[in-house]
């Protein structure tokens, strides 16, 4: 299966509104009965549904994005391994004597670092040979004593390809990248880490900070405060990848809030409220439980299962300093036991009987 965000068209970070609204669009533009001419509507429909499928629940959806950042970070290790064993065998990756990694690249690309094609390289050296050929011999021959004065100045070394050193892993990495993007920043930045951190309700209002362990074995702490809620990503500067001659990577937090008795809507809380048929019918006063402490409510008479009760200030703290709701949410409750009186009653309304 691709990558289901890729499906949708979203990002990572996304919510569930948003990953729902761009299936629903998705699946309206790709509906086989809509497509009649298209023979492969119907796999479009398929993969949007198995994408919306996975990305809806939040088990499924953080059991792939971790099993993504393990991917990563076996690939990641993977070069640092291979980059490693180089250095401990001395053993360069083949290439051309003294070529830099842009130089690498221009010659896997086709061009040269200045734009101009690689082929053009040979035939200049070909007519500087010829130049050189066409020369009277008095000047040919002082090309020994230069060869001479040259093997005096330069260091000796086993390999003379090797003197100038291998361009490393990282190094042909960002040199892609910069010929990707068509420039040349002046500070290359190692890869990003994703990870997510799950915590309460009650740990966003207390301010909880929670842990996560870095790539490198470093303890980071993730500061939860105003403005956190479910879906949450914060970005931490310089807390990510290392990677020689590269700046630190950032640590990118995606918040996921653990399911438990309140269920997060932005800043707003919601929360069951169990009324019974009686009260439902004609109304009572109640209490409803909160994340920190308990509240008091009128049921109207008449109320159904659709019926809210919207508590204000009493939700997950904004970045303005504002709070969200709580809204209590009521949900018919049976006795727990059967009435007969109650059973009586019901069996006239739907028969029509009148005892």
């Amino acid at each position: 299966m691709r990558d289901p965000y890729s499906v949708l068209g979203v990002k990572r970070s996304a919510g569930q509104d948003e990953i729902k609204a761009a299936w629903r669009s998705l699946a309206k533009a790709v509906h086989p009965d809509q497509n009649h001419d298209d023979p492969n509507a119907t796999v479009r429909f398929t993969e949007a549904g198995r994408a919306y499928d996975l990305l809806r629940d939040p088990d499924k959806r953080s059991r792939y994005d971790r099993q993504q950042r393990e991917a990563e970070l076996r690939r990641m290790e993977q070069m640092r391994r291979q980059q490693a064993e180089r250095k401990v065998r001395n053993d360069p990756p083949p290439r051309m004597a003294d070529e830099g990694a842009e130089d690498m690249i221009a010659r896997i690309f086709g061009v040269d670092s200045r734009g101009q094609p690689a082929e053009g390289k040979p035939q200049a050296q070909s007519q500087a040979q010829a130049q050189n050929q066409a020369r009277p011999q008095p000047q040919a021959a002082a090309a020994p004593a230069q060869d001479a004065r040259k093997a005096t100045d330069e260091p000796e070394t086993d390999d003379a390809g090797q003197g100038r050193g291998i361009a490393p892993a990282a190094a042909i990495i960002s040199a892609i990248i910069r010929r990707i993007r068509g420039g040349r920043p002046k500070v290359d930045k190692a890869p990003d880490f994703f990870a997510d951190v799950t915590v309460s309700v009650e740990d966003i209002l207390n301010r909880v900070r929670p842990t996560l362990e870095t790539p490198d074995g470093q303890t980071l702490r993730v500061p939860i405060g105003a403005g956190t809620t479910d879906g949450q990503v914060m970005r931490l500067k310089e807390a990510g990848y290392r990677f020689e001659n590269l700046k630190r990577g950032d640590a990118v937090i995606t918040v996921r809030v653990a399911p438990g008795r309140f269920r997060v809507d932005g800043f707003d809380l919601k929360v069951d409220l169990p009324v019974t048929i009686e009260n439902a019918v004609l109304g009572c006063e109640t209490t409803v439980e909160g994340p920190l402490g308990s509240f008091p409510v009128t049921v109207p008479a008449w109320s159904g299962s659709d019926q809210k009760i919207r508590i204000e200030g009493e939700g997950l703290v904004m970045e303005n300093g504002e709070r969200g709701d709580l809204i209590a949410e009521i949900r018919l409750l049976l006795w727990e036991k059967p009435d007969a009186k109650m059973i009586d009653l019901m069996r006239s309304l739907r028969e029509g009987l009148y005892l």
